[in-house]
């Protein structure tokens, strides 16, 4: 896991646990859009508390999979910009539309990360349940549309779920990482293929790399690494395609 991802994933565990054990703590963070002029906090820490063990185990798998080629793509700060603005959203768009309904997880944080990582590799696969495979920009479509026909009501009740939230962090993930595109005048790749970097992450990345130590990696490794390295020394990052930073991305220490 990338550093934010890790702290994330310890922050939600370890307020999970807090719940658990003092219930009552549960009603301080949790978030009544109606009362959040009165517990203006929750508008955060709602997004550690959860349910149940199903409902955090979901939460974090996502966070998991999909966040930390996300904070690699937006380095650290942009990337919790995306998480809490994400689950700030999903908030205000709950107040709007549900505003007494009791709200906890991370869940639109999490599809805040998820529309971000759709909007970067629109095409990779995903496969629901390790069975169905859907591109990335189908499975957040999916979930949009999902998000407003449960929320309004025509597929019947919400079961419980928070879907304004599912909703509004979609939007605001999608709407985060396509401001940031347009404020660096990039697209999402160029003609070489080579997705663009905020120069914060650009430089972390570069950084990782060169902490690589080719000697103490497998023969079967070591030649790819030393000449992709090369490559960078001589030509710069730029010099490399996705797949190969990938690739020197696994081999670097975290």
């Amino acid at each position: 896991m990338s550093p934010w991802v890790l702290r994330l994933v310890v922050a939600n565990v370890a307020v999970f646990l807090l719940t658990a054990t003092l219930p009552e703590t549960t009603g301080l963070l949790a978030l009544v859009p109606a009362a959040v002029l009165l517990r203006p906090w929750t508008l955060v820490t709602y997004m550690f508390v959860h349910a149940n063990l199903m409902h955090i185990l979901l939460n974090m798998l996502g966070l998991y999979f999909f966040g930390p080629r996300m904070e690699g793509r937006l380095g650290g700060r942009h990337f919790l910009g995306l998480y809490f603005l994400s689950g700030i959203a999903g908030a205000v768009l709950t107040f709007v539309l549900a505003p007494h309904a009791v709200v906890v997880g991370a869940s639109g944080a999490v599809m805040g990360v998820l529309a971000g990582y759709a909007r970067f590799w629109p095409e990779d696969r995903i496969y629901i349940w390790g069975v169905l495979p859907v591109s990335a920009r189908v499975m957040v479509i999916g979930l949009a549309v999902y998000s407003i026909a449960m929320g309004s009501g025509l597929l019947g009740g919400g079961g419980g779920v928070a879907h304004y939230a599912h909703l509004g962090g979609l939007v605001a993930g999608w709407l985060y990482v396509l401001g940031l595109e347009r404020r660096r005048g990039l697209a999402r790749g160029s003609a070489r293929k080579v997705p663009w970097e905020l120069p914060g992450a650009a430089r972390a990345r570069s950084e990782r790399w060169a902490r690589i130590r080719p000697e103490e990696l497998h023969e079967v490794n070591r030649a790819e690494v030393e000449r992709l390295l090369a490559r960078v020394r001589e030509e710069g990052p730029r010099s490399l395609t996705e797949p190969e930073r990938v690739f020197l991305d696994r081999m670097a220490p975290p």
